[in-house]
């Protein structure tokens, strides 16, 4: 067989032959079914052979047509369109009918789409009392989270989940409630009152506006801002089987239901190695303080002292490419709210990094985390709202890794093995 492994078990010399498997083009991956290493035994008792891969780094749990990343060089699609294109000529609720449907919407799809996301934006006013319930600086997204499962007793027809009807109203739903559960939380943090949603703005704007309005009669976001926002919101709405998502397919693979299987993945983000980067970064740029520290800074680095945070990726080994884009579209932020200083810093960092051999050698690239913060901060967001403003746009992209999940007729509910270390069979006597 050409496309095989041949393996040979060298505690018993049998050999075997397992089929690689390769996704829609071989360049993307290639794979053999886990499942065949059981045939690997030394005896008829013998449970077989397991695959150990902790954080599951080089295990692939699913097949998915989505988002394809090329971190060797630096490449991030959805269904098939650079991010770079994206991002410059779409809004982001139109990218999130690509990332659902798999095509761009045309104009009347558009329309319709966002329609249907804008009619569905209020919240339960039972929702605000649950949501008035919590101490009074609890944070955003613990709310988000806990608010989002509460969603499931609201519609308790959710849990039929091998219905497309059934799936596509929580969808939408779900896309169009997250950002008013957001600003809620904001609001309650801050001690303002809630501001309601407002069916003549776009979804960013709309956001905008229940998250700053105040006794003006009408919010009008500002357009470059509201661009921005549009972008980052892009930039963030799906990326593979990460952390976030496996745990959305995880839970969903039990056919919870999408708000408590959302609740799960946006818990999984509230961590600070996953939703929380881009904070840590803020912190390390006001520990730096100043432009002229930065040579010290990396110099600890280099010596171990602390990691550079915002730099690396777990996937990407070269430039995100989310991070170039971001990179211009902040000097185009800081024209209208003023050069955040920590920019500058950033910008010396990011330099010494790309040029020095012990980054490059390592492949510490910058990533999104690195300036999403910064331009966050500067458009007068709270770093507590950080994970939130990721949670926002990629419950697109969780909801539609559900979706797929759902209707694969490889997945079964998610159930992990174990290489079990403790001791055998023993007596209490």
């Amino acid at each position: 067989m050409a496309d095989s492994l041949t393996i040979t078990d060298n505690r018993t010399g049998e050999t075997y032959e397992l089929p690689i498997q390769y996704g829609t083009y071989p360049e993307y991956g290639a794979a053999i079914r886990c499942g065949e290493l059981r045939n690997i035994k030394v005896s008829e008792d013998d449970f077989g052979l397991m695959a150990y891969d902790p954080g599951f780094t080089n295990t692939a749990s699913c097949k998915s047509s989505i988002t394809h990343i090329d971190g060797e060089r630096g490449i991030l699609r959805y269904r098939g369109y650079p991010i770079e294109e994206l991002a410059e000529d779409f809004s982001f609720l139109d990218v999130a009918y690509l990332i659902l449907n798999g095509e761009l919407p045309d104009q009347s799809a558009s329309e319709t789409w966002e329609s249907e996301i804008t009619n569905h934006s209020m919240i339960h006013e039972k929702i605000k009392k649950f949501m008035e319930g919590f101490k009074y600086d609890a944070h955003p997204m613990g709310m988000l989270v806990s608010t989002v499962a509460a969603l499931s007793t609201f519609y308790p027809e959710s849990r039929n989940v091998e219905d497309p009807d059934v799936r596509a109203l929580q969808i939408r739903r779900l896309v169009a409630k997250i950002p008013t559960i957001a600003a809620y939380a904001y609001r309650s943090n801050v001690g303002f009152p809630y501001s309601y949603p407002d069916n003549d703005l776009s979804y960013t704007g709309n956001f905008l506006s229940m998250m700053f309005k105040m006794t003006e009669r009408r919010y009008r976001p500002d357009p470059a801002l509201e661009k921005a926002l549009d972008v980052l919101f892009i930039l963030h709405a799906d990326h593979e089987q990460n952390c976030g998502t496996n745990a959305m397919r995880s839970v969903g693979s039990s056919h919870a239901d999408p708000y408590v299987s959302i609740a799960a993945a946006a818990a999984a983000l509230y961590g600070p190695l996953h939703g929380g980067a881009n904070e840590q970064v803020l912190r390390m740029l006001n520990e730096i303080g100043h432009v002229d520290r930065v040579p010290e800074y990396v110099k600890r680095v280099k010596a171990g002292e602390f990691r550079l945070m915002g730099f690396g990726h777990r996937v990407y080994k070269n430039y995100d490419p989310r991070a170039t884009i971001l990179k211009g579209m902040a000097q185009e932020v800081f024209e209208l709210t003023g050069r955040n200083p920590q920019l500058d810093i950033a910008l010396a960092l990011e330099k010494i990094a790309l040029e020095d051999e012990y980054f490059v050698s390592r492949k510490l690239y910058p990533n999104v985390d690195f300036y999403s913060g910064i331009i966050y901060q500067s458009m007068g967001f709270p770093v507590e709202m950080f994970p939130v403003l990721f949670a926002i746009p990629r419950t697109i992209g969780w909801l539609t890794q559900w979706q797929e999940m759902l209707e694969d007729g490889d997945q079964r509910i998610a159930r992990p093995r174990q290489i079990y270390t403790g001791e055998d069979q023993r007596s209490p006597s």
